[in-house]
């Protein structure tokens, strides 16, 4: 299943694509793409519904976030052998975790701010893993049974924030509209291996970014195994898994985005997103 919240920011009602294309309202059946509607029970009642006999939404509506109410966004860093490699870094020895603010969350399509003082704002396509139900101590064998399902994310990323301004990596990865998710929260079941999934993002139209989770370092089991030995993952948690090479600080010379610039991402199977740059 295709899993989606579509509406004004702030006011957005959980949807479904359906194989024709058109988006059907959800609202009867789950308040939210959210908590206990991504459990697994949930998810079957949704599955077992007949899609025909529900709304059809009409035009164009804005896309949100996929998933709502998110408590926590984690992410993990130099987690593709070829972006380490780029980026002049090792491979970490364990996953490197770090935090975005859930405040930088928005829609698939929304603009991108770049923040007051940005000099250095970078992109970043990733494979997002959304759990479904209390995940604490799990074992890898067992992981991908906590996941709701996949998404895209653009891990936007203000590098001089992120490496020079003496503190963690979040300073530069909280600014409002860092952390575009969608368009879909696609459903565990329709992937069956996430670790054969080809990336992309375009900038203006040039392809910078053309990956493929293969190469992650850390697989999606092992990244959720180990984050649930030091905090516990709740429904609706957000994981952002990585970045494949073809980042803004890894060209020669550095490009970063300003504004105007137009962004095109992708995940094979999750959808595209669509954004524009503007100044914040």
């Amino acid at each position: 299943m295709k899993l989606l919240r579509y509406g004004p920011v702030g006011a957005e009602k959980p949807g479904i694509m359906a194989k024709d294309g058109l988006i059907r309202d959800l609202s009867a059946h789950v308040s939210d793409i959210a908590g206990t509607a991504l459990a697994d029970e949930s998810m079957d009642r949704i599955r077992a519904l007949d899609l025909n006999a529900l709304p059809v939404v009409k035009g164009s509506p804005r896309i949100g976030a996929c998933v709502g109410q998110v408590g926590k966004f984690i992410c993990i860093g130099l987690n593709y052998a070829d972006h380490a490699a780029e980026a002049g870094m090792a491979l970490p020895e364990e996953p490197i975790i770090f935090a975005k603010a859930t405040s930088a969350i928005c829609g698939p399509n929304d603009n991108i701010e770049i923040p007051r003082g940005s000099e250095k704002t970078d992109w970043e396509v990733e494979l997002g893993v959304v759990i479904g139900k209390h995940t604490k101590y799990v074992s890898a064998e067992d992981a991908l049974s906590h996941v709701a399902g996949y998404c895209v994310v653009n891990d936007l990323s203000e590098r001089d924030f992120q490496l020079h301004r003496s503190g963690q990596w979040v300073k530069g990865k909280s600014c409002d509209t860092f952390g575009p998710i969608g368009p879909w929260l696609v459903t565990r079941d329709e992937i069956p291996d996430p670790q054969n999934l080809p990336m992309y993002l375009e900038v203006n139209g040039h392809r910078f970014q053309d990956g493929s989770t293969k190469t992650m370092h850390f697989n999606v089991a092992t990244v959720v195994s180990h984050l649930s030995q030091f905090m516990s993952l709740q429904p609706g948690d957000v994981i952002s898994t990585g970045t494949p090479p073809g980042v803004g600080m890894g060209q020669n010379p550095a490009i970063y985005l300003k504004p105007g610039d137009k962004m095109e991402l992708g995940i094979s199977g999750l959808g595209v997103q669509h954004q524009k740059v503007v100044s914040g």
